[in-house]
């Protein structure tokens, strides 16, 4: 099974979102359906940047390499080197 590291971005709020799962239609629809705790504040996410990976440990452990960074010019890097 492939777990996926995604950053999903809202216009409204002009946020970044660093998440990651195994069914990102299914995530993305919680996240602007609103049953999300970081994200209920907006509905118009999208996604903006993912990777996949062969296992969970793997894709949490990226997720957490960039949260840490607390960088919003880091996720903007990663989103324009996919092309995003």
């Amino acid at each position: 099974m492939e777990y996926f590291v995604y950053i999903i971005y809202s216009k409204s709020a002009d946020r970044y979102y660093v998440g990651h799962c195994q069914d990102l239609e299914d995530r993305m629809s919680r996240h602007n359906g609103g049953r999300s705790k970081y994200t209920k504040l907006a509905t118009d996410w999208e996604v903006k940047h993912t990777v996949g990976y062969s296992t969970r440990v793997e894709a949490m452990a990226r997720e957490r390499e960039i949260k840490r960074k607390k960088s919003r010019k880091y996720i903007e890097f990663l989103i324009a080197e996919s092309g995003g």
